[in-house]
């Protein structure tokens, strides 16, 4: 088999993504806990369940696989066959994902290469499907990371948040913080800076903020190579602003760039906050572009 591939449920990767990869991609839940009750990301909890608890101010918080979950999914790879293990995990800076899967590595039936993407959503999701391909080409361990590494470095993230409260509540606000003096006065453009969350630009209003949101993910695909890119634009209940920004976005890019729109994973949106738009472009690879 080679290569096996192994990732998180904050990668937002569909059940149709994982399917079409060409080699299997195992996908580890992370957990949310709702007014004591913990429910499994992508399973039990549902959007609706998730932003009527944010908006009525419940208490939220989410938590880490075991490292028992990440060696059950390393056993399952090796019993099918697999010679190593490619293990691609949301920023180490936000969770505690990566820790588990490097202990539950030294226990592994075969060796397992984990990599802190840096990344969420879909920025770590295509790269996961570039360590897919590269795998299913009959990559080394070697190449397949590199796969996943050169994906990461080309992708950018920018998001729009209603309010910077659910990022500060959940401890993820990273040099965001500065900005929580005028929160009330201003929309804040965020990014993902070395895997942690920054401050990119303060806008007056939500709707300077999203065609500010649009005009920065447009410049990101203007910039990109000329194998083109993969576009995702992410929400946390705000499937009408999503689609507008699509739609936006689709009568500017190139014909190659393939946009989407996903609902951002119940874990990543427990800290973003309800109205969060997120859009995600990534340059795709040479041996992609075919």
């Amino acid at each position: 088999m080679g290569v096996a591939i192994v990732t998180d449920s904050t990668a937002s990767l569909t059940p149709e993504l994982v399917a079409d990869a060409g080699v299997p991609i195992r996908v580890v839940p992370l957990h949310v806990v709702v007014a004591g009750h913990e429910f499994t990301e992508g399973v039990d909890i549902t959007r609706d369940r998730l932003v009527e608890a944010l908006t009525a101010h419940e208490q939220v918080s989410t938590s880490r696989p075991a490292p028992r979950v990440f060696l059950d999914a390393y056993e399952a790879a090796a019993r099918e066959g697999a010679d190593a293990i490619v293990s691609i995990h949301i920023s180490a800076d936000m969770s505690g994902t990566v820790q588990s899967a490097q202990l539950a590595a030294t226990q592994s039936p075969v060796p397992v290469t984990v990599v802190d993407s840096r990344a969420i959503g879909m920025a770590m999701g295509y790269a996961v499907l570039s360590a897919a391909a590269s795998a299913a080409q009959g990559g080394s361990v070697a190449e397949v990371v590199a796969a996943a590494r050169s994906r990461l470095a080309a992708t950018s993230l920018v998001f729009y948040v209603d309010t910077l409260e659910h990022l500060r509540r959940g401890g993820r606000i990273g040099a965001a913080a500065a900005l929580l003096g005028s929160a009330l006065a201003i929309k804040p453009i965020l990014t993902l800076t070395e895997g942690h969350i920054a401050p990119l630009e303060k806008v007056r209003t939500s709707t300077k903020a999203i065609a500010r949101l649009e005009e920065l993910s447009l410049a990101a695909v203007v910039a990109a190579t000329p194998a083109g890119c993969d576009i995702t634009v992410h929400h946390v209940g705000a499937p009408e602003r999503a689609e507008a920004v699509a739609d936006w976005l689709v009568d500017r890019t190139p014909a190659d760039a393939a946009v989407t729109v996903a609902e951002l994973g119940a874990v990543v949106g427990a800290h973003t906050g309800p109205g969060t738009l997120a859009v995600v472009v990534a340059p795709r690879v040479d041996a992609e572009s075919a």
